[in-house]
């Protein structure tokens, strides 16, 4: 890479970084994991900076959800971790609900299964519709509504902060 490429790859990453980072985290559900994940997506994007300099964001976040993809396909489905029992539903009063119930979601999403937990942070934290999460997961639409219905089902029965709305699914 010549200098001014790698001065342009440094900074990209100084400044998206922390981005790429928290969604590493919520697709991987560990910060051990995130770190490696993000460093293979940023040493896979710098290999091809010269193709992807226009927008290496967006080739950065689809490096992401690929090899996370790969990841869980590759691993078995049974395997589960154990997490300690939800807290009780906070006081309407209390100031630091709010963060209960952030904490709350984020331990329920780490129960979730990888393909769920991938297809819920793409449609709700990356805020894809249907047919681009579909595209960058490589599967069809139908997959990723069934997925985000039951994702989202199974968060309602782990988190008890979450609130059921008329158009979720009960």
């Amino acid at each position: 890479m010549d200098p001014q490429a790698e001065g342009e790859f440094r900074q990209f990453v100084a400044s998206r970084s922390a981005a790429l980072f928290r969604a590493a985290v919520l697709l991987s559900g560990d910060r051990g994991q995130a770190e490696d994940l993000l460093q293979g997506a940023l040493a896979k994007a710098a290999l091809r900076w010269r193709r992807i300099r226009s927008d290496p964001e967006a080739n950065v976040r689809r490096i992401l959800y690929r090899d996370q993809v790969s990841r869980w396909r590759l691993r078995s489905w049974g395997r589960e971790t154990p997490a300690a029992a939800v807290p009780e539903r906070a006081d309407a009063r209390d100031p630091v609900g709010d963060a209960d119930l952030r904490l709350s979601l984020a331990g329920a999403l780490r129960r979730l299964p990888p393909r769920q937990r991938a297809v819920l942070v793409l449609r709700f934290y990356e805020d894809l519709d249907e047919r681009q999460a579909a595209e960058l997961l490589e599967v069809s639409v139908g997959t990723i509504r069934s997925a985000t219905w039951r994702g989202l089902a199974r968060l309602r029965t782990l988190c008890a902060g979450l609130e059921l709305t008329p158009e979720a699914p009960r």
